[in-house]
């Protein structure tokens, strides 16, 4: 099995993973996914303040997921999927573990299936 390093590629993914933990965050991200909107328009599904949605998508922004344009006096955010690749790939890594450990485990119950030749 291959060695995991301790050293991140992108010192950003703790951020990444930091803002993904968050179901509104989540949900903030799926919207922006069909466009950009204002803070109103993501604030609109939500029981919560609009300065509350401020709060998550200033975090959003500082993990690189989202930035925000300026367009007279809107602000609307728009949805950057690159820092979600990266914490993608290094979920990939895991896959291949899974991957690799549930052929083994496939095997091992195919071998018990047929029996072993002492029985």
């Amino acid at each position: 099995m291959e060695r995991i390093s301790y050293i991140q590629s992108n010192p950003n993914l703790d951020a990444v993973f930091g803002a993904l933990s968050d179901p509104t965050r989540r949900a903030i991200l799926a919207r922006l996914s069909s466009g950009d909107a204002s803070v109103n328009e993501l604030a609109e599904p939500f029981a919560m303040s609009q300065p509350a949605i401020s709060k998550h998508l200033k975090v959003l922004e500082n993990a690189g997921l989202i930035d925000r344009a300026i367009d007279k006096q809107r602000r609307p955010a728009r949805l950057k999927a690159a820092p979600m690749a990266e914490a993608v790939a290094w979920l990939e890594e895991f896959k291949r573990f899974w991957v690799g450990s549930f052929d083994q485990l496939d095997d091992l119950l195919e071998e018990l299936k047929q029996g072993t030749p002492d029985e």
